[in-house]
């Protein structure tokens, strides 16, 4: 309302009472600059939902070399595993088994698969230096 006043004080001098009254040009001025400020406010809207919603670009290229890399750092590191640490790890995690599965594939005991698993993963996590 005193945006619109201001601007009733800032431009009296262009009203013309032969075109109406002076309460329908007031009424025209804040019909004006209320629909200029709903509009405002719905073009912000959706300027925000479109940098919300903007799909982020990635190199495809830099994450298939990426992945490519992790596949080689684990190989090596499964490289460094013992026979028997890397059968089982490998069973369990490429194959999906469980323990018991794993035991019962390779003939041993569970409490074998077991430890032979956590000495394997311990070696490879400090292979790929994860915390």
């Amino acid at each position: 309302m005193q945006e619109v006043l201001l601007e009733v004080w800032r431009t009296a001098a262009r009203f013309d009472p032969a075109a109406g009254s002076a309460a329908a040009w007031i009424t025209m001025l804040a019909h004006r600059r209320a629909v200029d400020r709903v509009r405002s406010e719905q073009r912000a809207a959706l300027r925000e939902a479109r940098s919300a919603a903007a799909d982020v670009a990635y190199d495809e290229v830099a994450e298939a070399v990426e992945a490519s890399l992790d596949r080689e750092r684990v190989r090596r590191c499964l490289d460094g595993l013992t026979d028997l640490q890397r059968e089982s790890v490998t069973l369990a995690y490429y194959g999906g088994y469980s323990y018991r599965e794993v035991a019962q594939l390779l003939d041993v005991a569970v409490g074998t698969v077991k430890t032979r698993m956590r000495d394997g993963l311990i070696r490879l996590r400090d292979c790929l230096g994860v915390d």
